[in-house]
C-alpha cells in the first residue's frame, strides 16, 4: 500500500457528492485495482457508498447566501484548518475540488502553497457572479474540468488548462431509467431542495400551490421528494403544522425519502427549487416550475453581484425561457399554479419545454461519452500517471 496513489476528492453539496461517487467509481475502473489507488475527502452517502473514505461528511453543509454561511462559519473554519493539516501529513498525489467555490477556492491556495497537485471539477459560476475569483482559479488549479460547453470561454486566455468533459448527470440519469416506469398525467411532483433554510421558504408555497391547483383540477395528486431522512422528518413537521392552519380540503399528497429517481420518471410535471435538480428534471425530460426565496440580506447582496437575464441553469444553457422561474415574492400559488398549468399534458407549453429539454441533454453530453470518464482520464494525466489505463467501455488510453 506504500506505493498506493492517494486522491482527496471534495464535495460539499449533494449534487457534488453525486458526482464525486461517479468520477470515484471511473478512478478505480481507469486503474484496474484497488490496491494501487486510495480515494478518499469530503462528501455524502453517495461517495461513502462508491467506497470513498469520507474525512467530513458534508451532507448538513449544503447552503445558500451570505447571512447562512455567517451562521456556520466556526463549523466550516474547524473543518477546514483539520483538513489542511491533514494534507500535510498524508500528501495526497491530487486534490479534486467539486463546485463549492466558497469553501475550495480556499483549500486550493494552501494545496497550491504546499505543491498539491489540484483540480477543480465542476465550475464555479464564476461567469455568473464571480469573475474576480477567476484569477486565483487560474493560479491555483492545474486543471479545470467544466461540464457546460460555454464555459470554456470563461478561462479562455487566462493560462488555465480547461476542458469540456460534459455534465455527469447526464450518464447518472440514463442509468438508472427504468423501462417500465410510465408517467402518470396527474401526478405533480414537489422538489423543494435539500437544504434546511430551502425547505423553510419553498414548502409551504408549494403546499399552497397544490391546494390551489387541486381546486382547478380534482384529478391532479402530489408527491414531495426528499433526499435524506432529517429534511423529510422537517417536510413532515412544516406539512402538519400546515393541515392544522387551513379550512381547505388536503388533495392527495405523498411524502418521500430517497425516491427522487422514480418519481422524476413517474410525474408529469412538477415545481423545484432552484439548482441542480432542474438539470435533472430536464434530462429526465420532466417539465417544471422554478422557484426560489433567498434571506432578504442574500438576496440584496446576490442582485447587486449577478446580472443574468435568467436564474435557472436550463433556461442559462438553452438562452431562452424554457422553465418559468419565479423568485422571492413571486413565489406564490397564483405564480406557480399558472405556470404549472401550461406544462401539464396538453398545456399550452408542454410540447415546447420537451423539445428543448432534449436539445440541452444533448448539448451537455458531447458525443455521448461518460463524463466521470473524461473527467478521470484527465485526472490522472495531471499526475502523470504513465501506466496503460483500461477504460470501462473495454478501450484502451494510452496517458
Amino acid at each position: 500500500m506504500s506505493n498506493a496513489r492517494k486522491i482527496w476528492i471534495f464535495a460539499g453539496e449533494s449534487s457534488g457528492d453525486a458526482y464525486g461517487a461517479e468520477l470515484a467509481k471511473s478512478l478505480r475502473e481507469l486503474s484496474r485495482g484497488r490496491d494501487e489507488l486510495i480515494i478518499a475527502g469530503m462528501g455524502g452517502s453517495k461517495m461513502k457508498s462508491a467506497g470513498v473514505e469520507i474525512y467530513v461528511d458534508s451532507s448538513e453543509l449544503g447552503i445558500v447566501g451570505f447571512a447562512e454561511v455567517i451562521k456556520k462559519i466556526f463549523t466550516f473554519i474547524k473543518i477546514f484548518r483539520g483538513l489542511v493539516k491533514r494534507a500535510e501529513k498524508e500528501k495526497p498525489d491530487a486534490v479534486v475540488l467539486i463546485d463549492y467555490p466558497g469553501f475550495n477556492l480556499r483549500f486550493a491556495k494552501e494545496m497550491w502553497m504546499r505543491g498539491i497537485p489540484v483540480v477543480w471539477y465542476v465550475s464555479p459560476q464564476v461567469w455568473a457572479w464571480g469573475k474576480k475569483r477567476i484569477p486565483k482559479l487560474a493560479k491555483y488549479c492545474g486543471k479545470m474540468l467544466v461540464i457546460f460547453p460555454f464555459e470554456t470561454e470563461t478561462y479562455a486566455g487566462t493560462g488555465l488548462d480547461t476542458e469540456f468533459v460534459g455534465h455527469p448527470l447526464v450518464e447518472i440519469v440514463r442509468k438508472r431509467s427504468g423501462k417500465d416506469i410510465k408517467r402518470e398525467e396527474n401526478l405533480v411532483l414537489l422538489l423543494p431542495g435539500s437544504r434546511g433554510d430551502e425547505i423553510n421558504r419553498l414548502l409551504t408555497p408549494m403546499l399552497k400551490t397544490a391546494l390551489k391547483l387541486h381546486s382547478m383540477k380534482l384529478e391532479l395528486k402530489f408527491a414531495v421528494s426528499l433526499n435524506r431522512k432529517s429534511i423529510y422528518e422537517r417536510c413532515l413537521r412544516i406539512f402538519n403544522n400546515f393541515k392544522r392552519g387551513t379550512n381547505a380540503q388536503i388533495p392527495q399528497i405523498e411524502f418521500y425519502c430517497g425516491q427522487t429517481e422514480i418519481l422524476l420518471q413517474k410525474a408529469c410535471a412538477g415545481i423545484a427549487a432552484s439548482g441542480t435538480v432542474t438539470v435533472e428534471c430536464a434530462i429526465a425530460g420532466l417539465p417544471i416550475v422554478v422557484s426560489y426565496r433567498l434571506n432578504p440580506l442574500s438576496y440584496f447582496f446576490g442582485k447587486m453581484l449577478v446580472s443574468l437575464p435568467y436564474f435557472t441553469m436550463v433556461n442559462i444553457i438553452c438562452g431562452e425561457l424554457v422553465f418559468r422561474e419565479f423568485l422571492q415574492d413571486d413565489v406564490n400559488p397564483e405564480t406557480l399554479s399558472n405556470g404549472l398549468l401550461e406544462i401539464l399534458p396538453g398545456g399550452s407549453r408542454r410540447a415546447y419545454a420537451e423539445r428543448k429539454m432534449a436539445e440541452m441533454t444533448n448539448a451537455i453530453s458531447p458525443s455521448g461519452e461518460r463524463a466521470s470518464e473524461k473527467a478521470a482520464t484527465a485526472i490522472f494525466a495531471l499526475m502523470g500517471y504513465e501506466k496503460e489505463l483500461i477504460c470501462s467501455s473495454g478501450r484502451r488510453t494510452n496517458l
